[in-house]
């Protein structure tokens, strides 16, 4: 540690603590102002006072009732009787020349007070959550109040709530720190927040309920106002309308209110406590040792933010070199800033919430005094006592110390030193050694000559012959060997020197044994996936290969476009690039026996060898059914059963199937979930609208569909799989509205090159496979025909 660091945490920690006192001053100042003011008139119009002297009583009233000052201006706002006069009657004069306030300000007043005398008696957060349900619910019809503390990490924690049940306070208990959540704005912007627009809030805003219609309305508000907020209000209506001006500054005022009354939570306790510390003070001044009561000082949402020291025994002294009663008064983390967040300040936590005492490891703790670096190892314990804790500690010396890092580092390390005096046959073990080489304690140090019998016969002559030379000719070795413990083999490791006399003799041997089981079992395991990983690749592979091979022979692609009645054909198909299976995308471009031309696509799930096979089977039977005379939807049913009577019934494909009737230039066509084809027409370019149809294999009452589309000279259309328009982390209609794009670009008159289209799609790596069928109609060819017709 730099030795400048511990003077620059010293010195942070009394900015810091001067820093929050001033703040807390500005706070309270600025939220008393307003209502001060309005207080000391009143007392100035009753009791005929000055104002210096309307300002004492209020502080004198304050004091006397145990309030903060706001309290006890609003309580003196609420016990003003109404006035003798309307309004609109008052005289001008009156009031000492003040005019009267109007009826909303006054009859808002009075709910202050009453609000105000309630909040008195208040004692946590929980039962302000119920008194302030009990007073909005008539007032800005309320249906529910929430109160939520700011979390050191971030997020909130529900400290109070009244008018939801105990099953939605648990699952809305603690909010981690994400966005869209109301309550964190208003704590992070110092300003309300006002959500009277249902259906824009919830897709905004994450909001409390089950179901969210259940308040149609809400309002949050920070505690206090501004950057200092550390609480939010929440104010949950079932009522559909906006909060009205009257009810946002009835908020407002109320919100103000609350903020004192958190602030003050703690006072009474404290001073209630005062006693018993006293008590614990005498018991503490009979006591040896070093014993400290810590009270936890509590912030607004009831998180421990410091402690405070109320007792301490005489032989207590701190790492400042203060004693007994010296430290008395003191805060934590103002004395030892350092200590927030480390397992020491979390056994503090731990013990408070859970009963149970804590006792640490030992750990050093660094500071500077008088500009000298500071060091000083501690054991801590801590038990709860009451409302606070007991601690107490033992400071190590540097002994202690030092015995207590080589301990830990032979714990760490999973190691143990050994010292054998070959001339005394004195034998030194550390305890950890016992337990590496699998021994009791009682057992008794193992002469060096002996260890080799520890060892697994077959590395015991190595060890044996790596002792013989360290004794003989003092050779260090660094030697792996093996031992039978009951837990089972372990893999050692041993490491030792020798330590001569003048001549050279061998006197002393020191050394370590560590135990490398946990890295040599890892190192296996390591190995062994490989294999593994090597294997299976191998067997993968191997199915891609055999894959792809069957692929090509049931779909072989014409190298060049065909004429099939009349229109012209082109064929691409193109494998993924990711992974190593083989898809099962699919075509099929034939001319039927009466001529007419039958066009199909399809795709069925999954890849490899089963995918080629299905693909195989749902290929020629679709040939064939559609050649003996099957319509296209009757087709489809078939084939839905045959997935569902495959062997293991889960297969699902989806297909689209298209005959052409050169005679009528009509193009009928059907399909089973699969994307639409694209037609291009005349620079217009447009999906055609899918006719009824479920994918193959998902039920086994299915209906399809078919519709008819009458092509025109000069007609382009595009059968597909999703393979073209499907990309990682975007909509599928996105996907379509790329491919749209391309074709347009590319030819939007049907003069495009299918390559160019492919390319531009296709600029990304491809995860699935893509199958495009490009179907044109000639314009010279149909206007041939037309003219021999005419003929």
């Amino acid at each position: 540690m730099d030795p400048g660091t511990g003077a620059d945490l010293a010195a942070l920690a009394k900015v810091v603590a001067r820093q929050r006192a001033e703040i807390e001053r500005l706070r309270d100042l600025a939220a008393t102002t307003a209502v001060l003011e309005r207080a000391k008139g009143v007392l100035m119009a009753v009791a005929g006072c000055a104002p210096d002297a309307a300002h004492e009583e209020l502080v004198q009233r304050a004091k006397q009732g145990n309030r903060t000052l706001l309290e006890q201006c609003w309580l003196t706002l609420g016990a003003l009787p109404p006035s003798e006069h309307s309004p609109a009657t008052a005289a001008p004069g009156a009031a000492g020349g003040r005019t009267a306030p109007p009826a909303g300000a006054a009859d808002l007043a009075e709910v202050l007070g009453h609000v105000g005398r309630e909040l008195v008696g208040v004692g946590s957060p929980q039962e302000l959550a119920a008194t302030l349900l009990e007073h909005l619910a008539p007032e800005a019809g309320a249906d529910a109040v929430l109160l939520y503390g700011r979390l050191p990490e971030g997020g909130l924690m529900l400290i109070g709530h009244a008018g939801i049940d105990a099953t939605l306070a648990a699952q809305w208990r603690q909010v981690p720190p994400v966005s869209g959540v109301a309550a964190l704005d208003v704590l992070r912007s110092g300003e309300p927040c006002w959500l009277e627009d249902l259906a824009a809030d919830r897709t905004r805003r994450l909001l409390i309920g089950d179901p969210p219609e259940r308040w149609l309305t809400r309002a949050w508000l920070p505690l206090p106002a501004g950057e200092a907020a550390s609480v939010a209000l929440g104010v949950l209506r079932g009522r559909g309308e906006p909060f009205t001006p009257r009810e946002r500054e009835l908020l407002r005022a109320v919100a103000r209110l609350c903020a004192g009354r958190l602030r003050a939570f703690d006072g009474p306790q404290e001073r209630a406590a005062d006693g018993v510390c006293r008590t614990v003070q005498t018991v503490l001044d009979a006591l040896p040792g070093a014993v400290i009561l810590l009270t936890p000082l509590r912030g607004a949402s009831g998180e421990v933010v410091d402690y405070r020291i109320d007792a301490a025994t005489p032989e207590a002294v701190d790492v400042f070199g203060r004693t007994g009663r010296g430290m008395v008064g003191k805060h934590v983390l103002e004395s030892y800033p350092s200590v927030a967040g480390e397992p020491l300040w979390q056994g503090y936590l731990q013990a408070l919430e859970t009963g149970l005492p804590f006792e640490g490891e030992p750990f050093a703790y660094q500071d500077v005094v008088g500009e000298v670096p500071t060091t000083a190892t501690y054991s801590v314990r801590a038990a709860r006592l009451g409302e606070g804790l007991l601690v107490s500690w033992l400071r190590h010396d540097g002994a202690d110390r030092q015995e207590q890092r080589l301990s830990d580092v032979q714990r760490l390390g999973n190691l143990g030193w050994a010292n054998w005096n070959l001339i005394t046959q004195e034998i030194s073990w550390a305890a950890q050694t016992y337990a590496v080489l699998g021994l009791g304690p009682g057992q008794g140090p193992v002469r060096l000559e002996g260890l080799p019998d520890l060892a697994l016969p077959e590395d015991a002559g190595p060890l044996a012959r790596a002792i013989t030379g360290l004794v003989r000719h003092a050779r260090p070795f660094d030697v792996p060997f093996r031992v039978e413990t009951p837990t089972g083999v372990r893999h050692l490791r041993m490491v030792a020197e020798a330590v001569t006399a003048a001549d050279g003799t061998a006197v002393e041997v020191h050394g370590f044994v560590q135990d490398l089981t946990a890295q040599r079992s890892a190192e296996l395991a390591l190995v062994e996936s490989e294999r593994a990983m090597l294997l299976q690749r191998g067997i993968l592979q191997a199915e891609r290969a055999l894959a792809a091979r069957l692929q090509h022979a049931l779909l072989p692609l014409p190298s060049k476009p065909v004429q099939l009645a009349g229109l012209r054909v082109e064929v691409a198909y193109l494998p993924a690039q990711a992974g190593i299976h083989v898809g099962g995308d699919w075509f099929s471009a034939i001319e039927l026996p009466d001529s007419d031309a039958l066009f199909v696509v399809g795709d069925v799930a999954g890849h490899g060898i089963g995918a080629v096979a299905t693909m195989a089977q749902l290929r020629f039977t679709a040939k064939g059914m559609v050649s003996t005379g099957s319509s296209l939807t009757g087709a489809l049913a078939r084939l839905n059963r045959l997935l569902l009577h495959s062997r293991d019934g889960q297969t699902t494909a989806t297909m689209v199937l298209a005959r052409y009737d050169p005679h009528r230039h009509v193009l009928a066509w059907a399909q089973a979930g699969h994307p639409p084809p694209l037609l291009v027409r005349r620079g217009e370019v447009r999906y055609l609208d899918r006719p009824g149809g479920m994918l193959l294999g998902a039920t086994a009452t299915p209906v399809y569909e078919s519709a008819e589309l009458r092509l025109e000279p000069g007609d382009r259309l595009l059968l597909y799989t999703d393979g073209l328009v499907e990309r990682t982390g975007e909509g599928i209609d996105a996907g379509f509205d790329r491919l749209a794009e391309a074709v347009r670009a590319h030819g939007g008159g049907g003069s495009g090159s299918l390559d160019a289209l492919l390319a531009t799609m296709l600029a990304d790596e491809r995860r699935d496979d893509v199958c495009v069928l490009d179907i044109r109609m000639p314009v010279e060819d149909v206007h041939d025909a037309a003219g021999a017709a005419d003929a």
